[in-house]
């Protein structure tokens, strides 16, 4: 019997001479094939779709020092940008873990390291929340020479509006980091009393406005099923109740509301608490830590556990001032603009005194 011929796959078509929309964009969308095309767009300020450009990347590596022979861990795969520049220190005799909570993002990131020549001796990925590092620690002799967390949302969640993550796009309103967990944002709003909701907007993102968006979106809530909905929600009150407010405020509210949204979706300070907690247990002796927040909330959780760290004896040194990314990273990628990197390096005594304590 003759071996039936797959039909070759025509691309989706876009009206003009450039893609506008995230599933039009093939070139970005395979940047394997289109470098070239990948290379002008980051030229022009841009993150190619489906890609993300990893953030402080020098500075980490000044900072973790890795070298070869060294293991260590990725609590935040993503992309894999970092990755890759670490495993290219670490190897030969080294090896990487890499781990993410995102089972759309993941094997991609997998395959792409696979695929710059790394292979399961050098690089285990595998799909874990970091929370759960412990989990880990019995495939190392020690435990970690180095650790890296990028608390960042990546570019490729942003920017596909089958995510829900952004207001600049209409697509379901989920924001989960993990769609196969928990419940949408959507849903949670639709379960949450307006003392919830400013409770959320207040703690999650030092919203100013939480009460008036809170009040408009319990008053709305099942009419709130996409991005777009909730954004027009969040629009209209404010142009009502705070008509001083200018467009670029209202814009940054609704950034800061998505961004209450997702971190209760996804219990991201409760990770993180559970993760920082984990740390110092696997870490081995002068074990050194980096750590990239985006916002207040993030930044005040990190550094709280670093002077605590510090105050035990965990930790010989750390970073009491954030390292900002330099103007010209800034400059040539926009959303590096909130980050702040701190880091920290553990005692030598660190086993002794964690278990004294």
């Amino acid at each position: 019997m003759a071996q039936e011929i797959e039909p070759r796959k025509r691309r989706i078509r876009y009206k003009g001479t450039h893609p506008r929309r995230f599933e039009e964009k093939y070139k970005e969308l395979d940047p394997d094939q289109y470098s070239e095309d990948v290379k002008k767009v980051i030229e022009r300020r841009q993150t190619p779709a489906g890609t993300h450009i990893p953030i402080c990347v020098k500075e980490i590596l000044n900072i973790l020092n890795p070298k070869p022979g060294d293991v260590g861990l990725d609590a935040t795969l993503g992309f894999g940008g970092h990755a890759l520049t670490l495993l290219e220190k670490i190897v030969p005799g080294g090896c990487l873990f890499g781990i993410d909570v995102d089972p759309l993002v993941l094997p991609n990131t997998i395959k792409r390291i696979r695929n710059a020549g790394f292979d399961s001796t050098q690089f285990d990925g595998r799909k874990l929340n970091f929370a759960g590092i412990l989990q880990l620690l019995p495939k190392t002799e020690n435990g970690f020479d180095f650790i890296l967390a990028d608390l960042g949302v990546s570019s490729m969640q942003i920017d596909n509006p089958k995510r829900g993550f952004s207001f600049k796009a209409q697509g379901p309103l989920d924001l989960r980091l993990d769609p196969t967990r928990g419940i949408s944002a959507a849903d949670l709003i639709k379960k949450s009393s307006k003392k919830k909701l400013v409770k959320l907007l207040v703690e999650n993102s030092d919203e100013p406005y939480a009460s008036e968006i809170a009040g408009t979106l319990f008053n709305n809530k099942e009419h709130i099923e996409t991005t777009t909905q909730l954004s027009d929600y969040i629009r209209s009150s404010l142009s009502e109740k705070v008509p001083s407010l200018n467009l670029e405020g209202i814009k940054k509210s609704m950034q800061r509301s998505f961004q209450a949204f997702r971190i209760a979706v996804n219990d991201e300070f409760g990770a993180l608490e559970q993760f920082l907690k984990n740390i110092p247990w696997c870490l081995k002796p002068h074990g050194r830590i980096a750590i990239l927040t985006f916002h207040s909330g993030e930044d005040r959780r990190v550094l709280s556990f670093l002077e605590e760290g510090l105050k035990k004896g965990i930790f010989e040194e750390i970073s009491h001032d954030p390292i900002r990314p330099s103007g010209e990273e800034q400059y040539l990628n926009p959303r590096s603009t909130s980050a702040k990197l701190r880091w920290t390096q553990a005692s030598k005594e660190i086993s002794d005194i964690l278990l004294k304590t």
